[in-house]
């Protein structure tokens, strides 16, 4: 009898209804839309977020903690294990984060009620664009709203006008999913074929 065999990493082993899975998911996916945390402490509020990324199709995340915070432990939460499917990078300086979105083609905007603020329903989130929530407390840094390209808020009617970062983080989401659904950007992938079979090969092995 011979021995069973074990996948390699150029071979990994999925059934074939996972494959399927992975491939509808990657067919939706939307590598131009992120988002930015900047030193965004709770864990609760940074697996949300994660959450909402996955679920519009976000394909990577931008995290910023300059020194005196750090990346929280997720742990095991249920909308912890988003985080399996969207890449994390970490940067310690707001500067470098936002040189390697631009780098990248990324148009910026922070959250911040600022009188030069636009609502977030006049932008154009169909580009290629980062979206940058700030601390629970204190929000988006000055560096950041200096070096963003714009600032934007979420329209509200009550006596509060303010939302929690990972409601505010969704609901921007969900309108940048709203408009990429009009413009027809999910039902066809977003990736070249080279870049689709890479994603495909590297989530297998995850």
């Amino acid at each position: 009898m011979s021995e069973p065999t074990t996948p390699t990493p150029t071979e990994p082993f999925v059934t074939p209804e996972r494959a399927e899975k992975l491939r509808r998911a990657l067919e939706r996916k939307q590598p131009t839309l992120t988002i930015v945390l900047e030193n965004v402490h709770d864990p609760h509020n940074v697996s949300a977020v994660l959450r909402s990324c996955d679920a519009v199709g976000v394909v990577e995340a931008f995290l910023v903690y300059n020194g005196r915070q750090k990346f929280p432990d997720l742990g095991e939460r249920s909308s912890a294990s988003a985080k399996k499917w969207i890449d994390l990078h970490q940067f310690t300086t707001v500067e470098d984060c936002f040189a390697a979105l631009r780098q990248n083609g990324y148009k910026i905007y922070t959250t911040h009620m600022s009188t030069d603020a636009v609502s977030l329903y006049s932008l154009d989130l169909t580009g290629r664009v980062a979206l940058v929530f700030g601390n629970e407390h204190s929000g988006v840094s000055e560096e950041a709203l200096g070096l963003a390209d714009g600032n934007f808020l979420i329209p509200q009617v009550g006596m509060i006008q303010s939302l929690n970062i990972s409601v505010a983080c969704a609901v921007s989401l969900f309108e940048a999913s709203r408009q990429r659904h009009a413009a027809g950007m999910y039902t066809s992938p977003q990736f070249s074929p080279e870049e689709f079979e890479a994603k495909f090969l590297d989530w297998q092995m995850r």
